[in-house]
């Protein structure tokens, strides 16, 4: 039986209400259907892809969807899910982070398709009094409801007054553009009912609020976050991003298969009765599901090539000579200095760090001191890890 609303409502994990929903799509207009995203990064990592591609899903449907960049919220910073305050963005910043947003939000979204704002559009213009009358409508017993701002009450941390405004202008965002459906990961869900809230006292039928479910990172614990290190990230190289998920567990197989690879309910189903009955090759599933993934943000060849490369160095372990990048040696005289030049560290301190760590090699040999010096008269390889080589030409 065709259910348009079920299709659509298919990979929320809470809606506030389905019944609000489907009442509303029975009218027969394009629904308003946002999301408000902050540009706090540089760059977006799948955990953002799972919104992202239910926002597209509205889009293909027909509905009216607006993806709106927070350049004024970023400058306030998000406190969903933090034990501290976030650090605040300068406008430059900003500016920065919402070019590589646009540009990677293209990988899931047909942006031809959607509306882009800016919350500056119309934060900017409230007076100090329109904000001192927002405020008005919210308690602070209510703020206090938060899990974030509760915990870290009760834990007596700072929280500092400008992060009390958040919510409040995500909550004028939907009343700005009179949103009818807003989405969000789960621990964004206080934001979006105080939406409604604030559509109710602004006398606009209150907004239906859809949330995701966090996908995990790559540690199997936490969500997936920069500032953790356990993320994939949108704009990483196709043989980085396919070494990453191989690097999941098996458990995790089947949520990364729902909420990266954006596989049917069915389909995910299949592969976790599958795992479990043993009747599949967890490594080949593994394999198979990094190609999927990879292909979505750098197309179907540089995938294969991904998994090529890995099975190449991880699991047969051999060097790819014919794939090699080069660099000069130059005036570097360390391995630590050669590894920043090939650009597998950020900095001789994090260079230092992998070699203690015991994941440089040059020439198929351990390197174990920091300090080493760069002692190959001739060309040489100089590997980090399984997956990153480069071979090193020697001084002119």
């Amino acid at each position: 039986m065709n259910d348009p609303a079920g299709a659509l409502l298919e990979g929320f994990e809470h809606v506030e209400t389905s019944a609000e929903f489907r009442d509303r799509l029975r009218q027969g207009r394009p629904l308003r259907v946002k999301l408000g995203i902050d540009p706090t990064s540089a760059d977006l990592h799948l955990g953002f892809m799972v919104v992202l591609h239910q926002l597209a899903l509205f889009a293909e449907a027909g509905h009216r969807v607006t993806l709106i960049i927070g350049d004024f919220t970023a400058r306030i910073g998000d406190p969903s899910g933090r034990n501290v305050t976030r650090p605040q963005l300068t406008r430059d910043e900003i500016e920065a982070n919402m070019q590589t947003y646009r540009e990677q939000a293209g990988k899931v979204l047909d942006l031809e398709r959607i509306e882009l704002r800016y919350n500056s559009e119309w934060l900017d213009k409230l007076s100090p009094p329109d904000f001192v009358k927002l405020l008005a409508k919210t308690t602070v017993a209510q703020m206090l409801e938060r899990n974030d701002f509760r915990e870290r009450y009760d834990a007596g941390a700072a929280i500092s007054l400008h992060e009390l405004l958040y919510p409040v202008a995500q909550a004028y965002d939907s009343v700005a553009i009179e949103a009818d459906v807003e989405l969000g990961g789960t621990d964004q869900l206080f934001n979006l009912l105080l939406g409604r809230q604030y559509q109710r006292e602004f006398g606009q039928a209150p907004q239906i609020c859809a949330t995701v479910p966090l996908l995990v990172g790559l540690d199997g614990e936490k969500k997936m976050s920069k500032s953790l290190g356990n993320y994939v990230g949108v704009a990483e190289p196709p043989t980085e991003q396919f070494g990453k998920l191989m690097k999941i567990s098996d458990e995790l197989m089947p949520v990364y298969a729902r909420l990266a690879a954006f596989r049917s309910n069915l389909d995910v189903a299949k592969l976790s009765g599958d795992l479990v009955a043993g009747r599949t090759n967890p490594m080949e599933e593994k394999k198979r599901l990094a190609e999927d993934i990879v292909a979505r943000y750098h197309g179907s060849a540089a995938a294969a090539r991904a998994r090529e490369f890995f099975e190449r160095t991880v699991q047969r372990r051999e060097i790819p000579i014919d794939a090699l990048p080069e660099i000069a040696l130059g005036e570097c005289k360390r391995v630590a200095e050669v590894m920043v030049k090939a650009g597998f560290a950020e900095s001789r301190r994090a260079a230092e760090r992998l070699i203690s760590g015991n994941a440089v090699k040059v020439d198929g040999d351990p390197v174990s001191d920091p300090n080493a010096p760069w002692t190959a008269a001739g060309p040489a390889v100089l590997s980090v890890g399984s997956r990153r080589f480069a071979r090193v030409l020697p001084r002119g």
